[in-house]
């Protein structure tokens, strides 16, 4: 049961480090986001931060596919319009798919929407959503997927 407790505390860990490496790489491209101006309209921005979505996933894809630990692979970026979709494959242990539905969507939901709103301000800002899709390395369903904009942002940081 110890070695069961213990393998649980080791994913969980794990999983934080890899929204942490994730969301790190984002800060990274959003430190050139378009500062909004009264001089641009808001075409052009719309324009611009769907070229900067189209950029980020360009450059991440380079480097795909990724382990990130023995649970996890980051296996595709798309951008799609000011959208950029991250996808990841789960490796579930024992745990059927849908356990993985029931039991831990909303603790995973929780801490990759506080990752991405505590390192991701710049892209919130720009109106560009990021979402999280997971997938089980098994059987190829998707488990669940995590679409979070600036709205969500404002619930989570205060």
């Amino acid at each position: 049961m110890y070695n069961i407790q213990k393998g649980l505390m080791m994913k969980k860990l794990f999983t934080i480090i890899f929204l942490t490496i994730i969301i790190t790489g984002q800060s990274i491209f959003a430190s050139n986001l378009p500062v909004k101006n009264q001089d641009v309209s808001p075409e052009q921005l719309l324009s611009q931060n769907k070229e900067i979505t189209k950029l980020v996933a360009e450059q991440l894809s380079k480097d795909l596919p990724q382990t990130i630990d023995k649970f996890t692979k980051f296996t595709k970026i798309i951008a799609s319009d000011t959208t950029l979709m991250y996808t990841f494959e789960i490796d579930t242990g024992k745990k059927s798919d849908k356990e993985v539905i029931n039991e831990d969507k909303s603790r995973m939901r929780e801490a990759v929407a506080y990752g991405i709103c505590r390192s991701s301000k710049r892209f919130m800002d720009a109106q560009i959503t990021i979402s999280y899709e997971y997938v089980s390395s098994k059987s190829k369903i998707k488990l669940f997927q995590f679409d979070i904009d600036k709205s969500d942002c404002l619930k989570i940081i205060k």
